[in-house]
């Protein structure tokens, strides 16, 4: 099976242990989907805040001297956004009622967090994820590419550029 099916398997299993829990999302550090399980949400725009929310939160325990990010809680008067880090390449969100019991959603979200670490860990490899199941013609195959995984939390770093070209001097001003 593909690791968005197994991972999918795992967000509808933790609706039926946390009542009052309304909607999950399994992403990769950088906001994409890997899979959800969240009615009226729009998943995608929900992983892209999630994965901004997650730079922010490694930023603050690195600068309380917290130690690596293990789960951001927030809460709102609707109810709970919960974010736990499910191993160094994905995160999970957990969407729940205001009268959720928090202690339930702190267990069961960290144990899924750590269950969707160790299913990510086992399908990320070549030939793996939504098109696994589609063999890609021998000639048509790209190179490997490099991979330079990020902790979580931590941004690309853009080193500034020298234009190619002169600009030209404005006149009449």
């Amino acid at each position: 099976m593909a690791v968005e099916t197994d991972v999918l398997d795992e967000l509808r299993r933790l609706r039926t242990r946390i009542p009052r829990l309304t909607g999950s999302l399994a992403a990769t550090v950088d906001g994409l989907v890997l899979a959800h399980d969240a009615p009226d949400t729009e998943p995608e725009g929900l992983a892209a805040l999630t994965a901004a929310a997650l730079g922010v939160a490694h930023r603050m325990t690195d600068a309380a001297a917290r130690g690596d990010f293990r789960e951001l809680l927030v809460r709102g008067s609707g109810g709970y956004v919960a974010t736990y880090a499910a191993g160094a390449t994905a995160v999970l969100t957990l969407l729940a009622e205001d009268r959720v019991n928090v202690g339930r959603l702190h267990l069961e979200g960290r144990r899924s967090g750590a269950r969707i670490a160790d299913l990510v860990a086992t399908h990320v490899e070549p030939g793996t994820g939504r098109h696994a199941d589609r063999p890609a013609p021998a000639e048509h195959l790209p190179a490997a590419p490099t991979v330079t995984a990020r902790p979580i939390g931590t941004l690309p770093v853009r080193t500034p550029q020298r234009p190619t070209h002169q600009p030209r001097p404005q006149t009449g001003i």
